[in-house]
């Protein structure tokens, strides 16, 4: 008995890739006469061989007719199950056929819940961000020096695009809502109470004291002219001239002396007085009501000054000014210090093993959080889309993406078919 040596299955990856849609087609139609030339094949053999054995043919022909005639029933189940997915075949609707145009949407609720159970667990997400080692990555990445450079230049220019869309009024007008009127909203006499009264208790007030004094004494000296006219307008018209001269020299020999001890000695009774007003006025800021008032009415005068507002819109955008240029110099001080600080992190992460557990278990959290928060809506973003689809358009484009595989189907059927048909006629005849 002679033996047929059927030729192995043909697998997918005998064929190049077909990039574009176009190119697809043709190739989809390329497979489909491939796989139809098969079914024709058989059909040719069996009808060849059924004539042959009518006619009187050797015994061997009986094994070619039963692949054949297996080889065709394969071809036409696999031809029968792979247009099932697509459409009704031969335009006839068989239940339980063209099932991606009739069950797409029940499709695309499957493959949501596929792909929040398989791909969206919470178990599943952090132990594939703890494999891939996310910060170490990181770390190399970054420590190289034309890497820094490109992370700044995209920073750079996001700071530019931000620039670019915020306007300056609005961002004025958060700065008014943000600051100024929190800063109303505060009470400014008990915190700046507080605050001058340790100024004072650590005595760090003193140098300004002294330089008041000084400042004092150096104006008495250089103005005696001034001190003179001020006696002699406040003297009587009747007093002569010469008593009043005299007066106003006296006068300002001792305002000068006084000047000179306030300014020499430490422990002057004006210096202690003042120490006395500054720690009192400390304490009424905290306590004192008519001196709290005083110090929100300034506070609120200050405030409201146009000045003030300029200052603030002027301060906006010497800032912006700033970053802009910043921004647009690659030699720039602050381009310069974003880089090298990228650099430096990128070698912390490759050498710090506790930094690199810090930063992964911030990944980890950050997606953790992600996909329990956030896990229905990423479902639902599948599941609408696939629901908008046109299910007519939807199978043509799922077959045109994956029907030129599944044509190997109808192929490897025809081919297995056969070598089953062979097998059986082979055991029927040896049992006979």
């Amino acid at each position: 008995m002679q033996q047929l040596t059927a030729p192995a299955p043909v697998r997918p990856s005998a064929l190049p890739p077909v990039p574009d849609e176009e190119g697809k087609r043709r190739a989809l139609r390329k497979m489909k006469l491939v796989a139809l030339s098969f079914l024709l094949g058989a059909t040719v053999i069996f009808l060849v061989t059924t004539i042959w054995q009518s006619a009187g043919a050797p015994g061997w022909v009986g094994y070619l007719k039963a692949a054949a005639e297996a080889g065709m029933v394969g071809a036409l189940a696999d031809w029968f199950a792979v247009t099932a997915l697509f459409r009704h075949p031969l335009g006839i609707p068989i239940p339980h056929t063209a099932i991606i145009p009739t069950r797409k949407d029940a499709l695309g609720d499957s493959l949501g819940d596929f792909v929040g159970t398989n791909f969206l667990s919470e178990q599943v997400v952090r132990n594939r961000l703890r494999n891939v080692g996310v910060s170490a990555r990181l770390g190399g990445w970054l420590s190289v020096p034309d890497n820094a450079e490109r992370v700044t230049s995209e920073l750079a220019a996001m700071v530019r695009g931000l620039m670019t869309v915020l306007r300056d009024e609005d961002v004025q007008a958060v700065l008014e809502q943000a600051v100024v009127r929190r800063v109303v909203g505060i009470p400014w006499g008990p915190p700046l109470g507080k605050l001058l009264a340790g100024v004072f208790a650590d005595r760090a007030h003193h140098k300004l004291v002294d330089l008041v004094c000084d400042r004092a004494y150096e104006w008495v000296k250089d103005n005696h002219d001034t001190v003179l006219r001020v006696v002699s307008d406040r003297a009587p018209t009747w007093s002569p001239k010469f008593v009043d001269a005299m007066v106003a020299d006296k006068v300002y020999g001792e305002v000068l002396s006084f000047a000179w001890m306030v300014k020499t000695d430490v422990n002057h009774p004006m210096r202690v007085a003042v120490d006395r007003f500054l720690v009192e006025f400390a304490a009424d800021l905290q306590t004192d009501p008519v001196t709290m008032q005083r110090a929100e009415q300034v506070k609120h005068q200050v405030l409201e000054h146009p000045e003030v507002q300029n200052l603030i819109g002027a301060t906006w955008s010497t800032a912006k000014r700033m970053l802009l240029d910043a921004a647009d110099d690659p030699s720039s001080e602050l381009r310069t210090r974003v880089r090298d600080g990228l650099i430096s992190l990128g070698a912390r992460l490759v050498e710090d093993d506790a930094l690199r557990g810090k930063v992964d278990g911030w990944v980890e959290g950050a997606a953790a959080y992600v996909v329990l928060n956030y896990r229905a809506e990423i479902i639902t973003l599948i599941t609408d889309t696939v629901a908008r689809w046109d299910a007519e358009e939807t199978s043509r484009k799922v077959e045109l993406q994956v029907g030129r595989d599944l044509q190997f189907i109808r192929i490897n059927g025809t081919v297995v078919g056969a070598l089953a048909g062979l097998v059986i006629y082979t055991v029927a005849q040896l049992i006979s």
